[in-house]
């Protein structure tokens, strides 16, 4: 009977500390990730060293989820009031990890590029903004580039406003406005407009080059879009979707 209480004294000690470890693991990774994502908002880091604080949390988040399970089952075979603890570390590190297992899901099959345009042989180029200078990451070479992004955005097209051409590219400029873009370049009367536009918490800056030409017979605009990450290799879709939104809400204008 005693070495009965004895190991049941002993596995509430177990569980207690696994069950405070958890919860204070969870706390840190949330705090890591925080720290480093607002850091990276505000430009004091890297915006992919911001990012990569947002994985290790979730490394951390792992460990506590770990912990918080083995401290529950070390302590079910008694009334352990440090429980709540352990399932209160359990929960928000699951909701973490399942919060960073469901990016991927959000990005669909979008491939690993981050240079979208409605025009492959011709898109607009940027003339203040800069192009980055490794644009080909991930891809090598341009024709490569043309054959996954034709492959994966095939749909994406230039569109047909049958407006003149600064009509069009003042309402593609408040439209960019409206959305937050900063705008870089604009030309109404050319048809030109560059703009940056940001992307989720963290601000990775996106690039956008619109051009706006006139149709063969003159009564309408052919309106083209480019849109270009900053750094990284594949973009989760965002571009595309970003073009996709742009070119549906101009035209509907």
């Amino acid at each position: 009977m005693a070495q009965r209480d004895a190991n049941l004294s002993n596995r509430a000690v177990w569980a207690t500390r696994l069950a405070l470890w958890s919860l204070r693991l969870a706390l840190v990774s949330l705090a890591v990730a925080a720290i480093g994502l607002t850091l990276a908002r505000y430009d004091v880091i890297a915006k992919l060293a911001g990012f990569s604080a947002l994985l290790g949390g979730g490394l951390i988040s792992a460990l506590a989820l770990i912990l918080g399970i083995a401290g529950f089952a070390a302590g079910r075979k008694g009334a352990n009031p440090s429980w709540r603890r352990g399932m209160a570390g359990a929960a928000i590190s699951f909701a973490y990890i399942g919060f960073l297992a469901t990016r991927p899901l959000v990005a669909g099959d979008a491939p690993a590029i981050h240079d979208i345009t409605t025009d492959l042989a011709n898109p607009p180029q940027f003339e203040v903004l800069s192009l980055r200078s490794d644009n080909l990451a991930g891809v090598g070479t341009i024709e490569n580039w043309r054959r996954i992004h034709a492959a994966a955005y095939g749909d994406l097209v230039a569109i047909t406003i049958p407006r003149p051409v600064p009509v069009v590219t003042a309402e593609a400029i408040r439209l960019a406005k409206q959305a937050g873009w900063h705008i870089a370049a604009s030309d109404i009367e050319r048809g030109h407009v560059e703009a940056t536009a940001s992307v989720s918490y963290i601000r990775f800056r996106d690039d956008v080059a619109i051009r706006i030409a006139p149709t063969k017979d003159g009564k309408g605009s052919r309106v083209d879009m480019r849109s270009v990450s900053r750094v990284g290799v594949g973009d989760l879709g965002v571009n595309a979707r970003r073009i996709h939104d742009f070119l549906e809400a101009l035209a509907a204008t």
